[in-house]
């Protein structure tokens, strides 16, 4: 089964708060679980142009393993998706920090390789509690902190992003990368 690159905003307050939303439960990957906005990256993410330009330490990050066209495509997509499942608009792919990378386990019904930015609410051109153009893939969008995330059906995935966000204030000094392109499952640090 083919992986797909996939970009995910982990969209995060002063105060602590992520933004996450319900997936529908007909759907195919991860039904009724609570994500961060995002999804797999289109053939149109590699042929427009990102808003902005990522950081350098970003894009260094990114390109282990990948070269900047899919960087590139990677940071479009993930202000795409934001915009599409959730309204709101980041003025600028600066504002992205690429935090976590894991690749979906085979077996499931779809597998992504993921790439999970932080970016700070505060960048934000609209209105962080507007989701009035909002498409309909997520429901039930809401600010959470991160014991109140806890709460909800969470991928594993997600736990462990909002622990390393938890433990590290933010961006970390790595990026850990739960990769699963083989048939045993690894993990290793980015730098």
């Amino acid at each position: 089964m083919q992986i797909r690159d996939a970009a995910t905003v982990v969209l995060q307050r002063d105060d602590g708060r992520v933004l996450m939303g319900q997936r529908g439960h007909g759907a195919v990957f991860m039904p009724g679980k609570f994500v961060f906005p995002g999804g797999a990256v289109d053939a149109a993410d590699f042929e427009a142009t990102p808003i902005g330009t990522l950081a350098p330490a970003c894009l260094r990050r990114l390109c282990i393993d990948a070269d900047r066209a899919v960087a590139g495509a990677l940071a479009v997509a993930a202000l795409r998706e934001l915009r599409e499942e959730t309204g709101l608009v980041l003025r600028d792919a600066a504002a992205l920090s690429f935090v976590f990378r894991a690749v979906t386990p085979p077996g499931r019904p779809r597998r992504f390789d993921a790439r999970f930015f932080l970016a700070d609410a505060a960048h934000l051109e609209t209105d962080p509690d507007d989701f009035s153009r909002a498409e309909d893939e997520l429901s039930h969008l809401q600010w959470l902190s991160p014991l109140e995330a806890r709460a909800f059906d969470l991928p594993f995935v997600t736990r462990i992003v909002l622990a390393e966000i938890e433990a590290t204030s933010g961006a970390p000094d790595h990026v850990p990368f739960y990769d699963h392109r083989g048939s045993v499952g690894r993990v290793r640090a980015l730098t």
